[in-house]
């Protein structure tokens, strides 16, 4: 497969994150790799919700690897962190579900073992801001990429792509906050998952042919139906082996913490770094 289009560059853009528990339960849910400009040069980091990392006994990335610049589709290369849960830089803000983890390290730890891991970030310049989202509509077409309950393609290491809309504007804060809902079938193992946006071409009321997606945020919670017939908003889950849920149910709605959050935890990182 030649990786001639963005969306076949997304695919890259995420990798699988698998722990196990402090009770030995395992799970599974999804990560994205950002590309930062600091003045000290390109920085990279991996991207992921807070409450995916947190209270976890081991935990390890899966990446594909390359040879001359090409992915070698199927040839996978599991990474484990030590420390897995104290490796992870959290959003200053506890109430923002993030985390974020320096790529470089990961990196040169694969190279060590003879390795080089095949991927592609996300220009966190190009992710989209209060202003921009101001030019999308109330109602907008929306991928996310992940592993929902766990689910992938484990032969060619290929995430799942999945489709939906917005169902709150960008340009509004849900309830106030920095997120936004989507119409979209989110589950477990989704947890962690990239959120774009298709972007209208400019000047003009047509969508192009192949439309632009624009890095919109991260996917964090899910809507629940209670027992009691309350709909309330929970962390989506990693999706663990054997798992069943009983007394709720999901009626399709995500929340997603827009882009700046991310940029957010960059800036949090270098000052803290600096001190």
């Amino acid at each position: 497969m030649q990786i001639d289009s963005q969306i076949k560059r997304l695919l890259f853009n995420t990798v699988r994150v698998d722990t196990e528990l402090e009770d030995g339960s395992s799970g599974s849910g999804t990560a994205f790799i950002v590309d930062h400009m600091h003045r000290t040069g390109l920085r990279q980091f991996i991207v992921t919700n807070r409450h995916l990392v947190e209270n976890v006994r081991r935990g390890g990335l899966v990446f594909t690897q390359k040879r001359d610049d090409q992915p070698l589709i199927g040839r996978r290369f599991h990474l484990d962190i030590e420390d897995f849960s104290a490796a992870w830089f959290p959003h200053p803000d506890p109430a923002v579900d993030l985390a974020i983890v320096p790529l470089a390290p990961l990196d040169a730890a694969a190279h060590a073992q003879g390795v080089a891991l095949y991927y592609h970030g996300i220009d966190s310049r190009l992710t989209l801001s209060g202003s921009d989202m101001h030019q999308f509509d109330a109602l907008e077409e929306i991928l996310f990429i992940g592993y929902p309950s766990g689910i992938w393609d484990h032969v060619n290491l290929m995430p799942i792509l999945r489709r939906g809309t917005t169902a709150t504007p960008l340009a509004l804060n849900f309830e106030g906050r920095d997120e936004f809902l989507i119409d979209a079938a989110v589950f477990p193992g989704s947890s962690g998952s990239p959120v774009f946006v298709a972007e209208p071409e400019k000047g003009r009321g047509l969508r192009p042919t192949k439309p632009n997606y624009r890095f919109a945020g991260v996917i964090a919670a899910v809507f629940f139906r209670e027992e009691t017939n309350q709909i309330v908003p929970a962390p989506v889950p990693a999706a663990a082996t054997g798992a069943t849920f009983t007394g709720a149910e999901m009626v399709d709605l995500g929340l997603v913490i827009k882009a700046k959050a991310v940029l957010e935890i960059l800036d949090a990182y270098f000052v803290r770094r600096s001190d």
